[in-house]
C-alpha cells in the first residue's frame, strides 16, 4: 500500500478527479486529493487559469505543501496538469518521496532547484500530439526528469486532448485513460 497525494487541475477538484482518487483508494492505497481551489470549480479551461493567476501560481504551490504537511514524507505525489506544480515541487524539495506521477504536465527541473532527486521513480503520461505538452516545453521538461531519474516512464498516448484523464470533462479518452489507470497503479504497487 503506498500514501499517495493526488493535486488535481486547472478545473478544480473535478468529479473525475475524485474518480482517479477512488480507484487508487479501492486499490488498497491511502489516497489524499486536497481542494487546492478551496471549493472553486471552473467550466472551462481559461476561467481556471484566470483563477489561477489571480492568486499566483505560488500561492497554488504553497497550498499543495500545506495539504501534504500531515502526509508521510514517504509519499506517491501525482498531479494532473497544474497539479505537477505542486507534485514536482514536493518530489524536489521534501525529502523521501517514494515516486512521483506528472499527468498532463511537466515542469523544467530548475523551477524547484538544481536536479531530480534520482532515487524518486517517475511516470509521466500525456498525448502525443497535446500541443500544450510538446509544444511548450513539457516534453523537454520531461526527458530531462527521466534523464535524471534512476527509475523512469514517459507514456505518450495517441491523441491531442490535454486532460484526456478526466471522464468529467470532454476531452476524455477512455482507453487512454484506462492504459494511464493501470500503468499507474502497476507503479504504486512497486512504490508501496
Amino acid at each position: 500500500m503506498a500514501e499517495v497525494v493526488v493535486f488535481h487541475h486547472v478545473h478544480g477538484l473535478t468529479r473525475g478527479v475524485m474518480a482517479f482518487a477512488q480507484t487508487l483508494r479501492d486499490a488498497g492505497h491511502a489516497v489524499h486529493a486536497p481542494d487546492l481551489f478551496e471549493g472553486r470549480a471552473f467550466a472551462t479551461l481559461d476561467e481556471g487559469l484566470d483563477y489561477v493567476r489571480s492568486v499566483g501560481f505560488a500561492e497554488i504551490i504553497a497550498r499543495g505543501v500545506a495539504a501534504a504537511e500531515n502526509v508521510p514524507a514517504t509519499a506517491v505525489y501525482a498531479g494532473f496538469s497544474l497539479g505537477v506544480l505542486p507534485a514536482q515541487y514536493l518530489v524536489q524539495t521534501r525529502q523521501g518521496a517514494r515516486g512521483a506521477v506528472l499527468m498532463h504536465a511537466c515542469a523544467p527541473v530548475q523551477e524547484f532547484g538544481d536536479r531530480w532527486p534520482p532515487e524518486v521513480p517517475v511516470q509521466i503520461h500525456a498525448m502525443n500530439a497535446d500541443r500544450s505538452f510538446v509544444d511548450e516545453g513539457d516534453l523537454d521538461a520531461a526527458r530531462d526528469v527521466l534523464s535524471q531519474a534512476d527509475d523512469g516512464e514517459l507514456f505518450l498516448y495517441p491523441g491531442s486532448e490535454h486532460l484526456f484523464a478526466d471522464p468529467s470533462l470532454p476531452g476524455y479518452d477512455e482507453a487512454a485513460a484506462e492504459a494511464l489507470q493501470s500503468r499507474v497503479l502497476d507503479f504504486l504497487r512497486c512504490a508501496g
